[in-house]
């Protein structure tokens, strides 16, 4: 167990949901569009122009058809690492596509602290590397999810947490693809009621995050795991792959001496 403490040292406990049963909005049905786009690579590197030319091609027509559901009193707040170069713009330019199209705000000062490298990571490498946020929220204010493309939904969930917990409310998601196993971030409850029961408090002692909190494809990979000796086991596996995964980019690793 010792080994694995780093895993909740550096974090809250995420043990507000996003709230149940909240739809995803996706605008774009295939991820292969976006990947094939001209302007794709330097979007994902940074460069917000053409962030802005591949949503204004691939999703232009769409947004502006579901805009209305929004309102103008509503935030876009998408997951992004403000001064860090390299970071990718499309999330933070969709957030505000969407605040110029309802007439609303996008929000620029809640950011993501950590680089988590979560792009072809598998599901136990997101769930050890928790991305944390930090900046002002606005209490009772709506916020709307942004991001390029939902897989497993932690980075969304840690942000859901982080303006729940600083007096803001969740109101929609949206984002270009949903690409996760479960369209929908919400676990079932028997898959709920299977993780409590089988692992009581070693998911939270493990990833720090409360079993309902979990998202519908955290949980369902995890209720995979007949006991927490195998979760620990993974860990620890995960952690070596994702260090060399990293370490492969010229980054430095989870206990690397290098600022990421």
């Amino acid at each position: 167990m010792n080994e694995l403490r780093f895993l909740d040292s550096f974090f809250t406990i995420r043990y507000l949901p996003i709230p149940r049963d909240l739809l995803v909005v996706s605008l774009c049905e295939d991820y292969s569009k976006l990947k094939v786009h001209p302007d794709y690579q330097r979007a994902k590197a940074g460069d917000p122009q053409s962030a802005l030319n591949l949503v204004l091609d691939l999703v232009w027509d769409e947004l502006e058809k579901i805009s209305s559901r929004f309102g103008c009193h509503s935030i876009f707040v998408s997951p992004f690492a403000r001064e860090t170069s390299g970071d990718n713009a499309i999330p933070q330019v969709l957030s505000e596509v969407f605040a110029f199209l309802c007439g609303a705000s996008a929000d620029i000062d809640l950011v993501q602290v950590t680089k988590v490298h979560h792009t072809g990571a598998d599901p136990m490498q997101r769930l050890i590397r928790r991305p944390e946020f930090e900046g002002p929220v606005q209490v009772g204010a709506n916020y709307v999810l942004v991001d390029d493309v939902v897989n497993f939904g932690t980075t969304l969930a840690e942000l859901a947490h982080y303006i729940q917990l600083n007096g803001g409310l969740v109101s929609e998601i949206a984002v270009m693809v949903n690409a996760g196993r479960s369209k929908s971030l919400s676990p079932d409850r028997k898959t709920l009621s299977i993780l409590k029961e089988r692992f009581v408090n070693e998911i939270i002692e493990i990833f720090g995050i409360h079993i309902d909190a979990l998202t519908a494809n955290e949980a369902q990979y995890l209720v995979g795991f007949r006991t927490s000796n195998e979760i620990r086991d993974r860990c620890l596996k995960a952690k070596k792959e994702n260090d060399l995964r990293i370490r492969s980019k010229g980054i430095a690793g989870l206990f690397g001496s290098e600022n990421e």
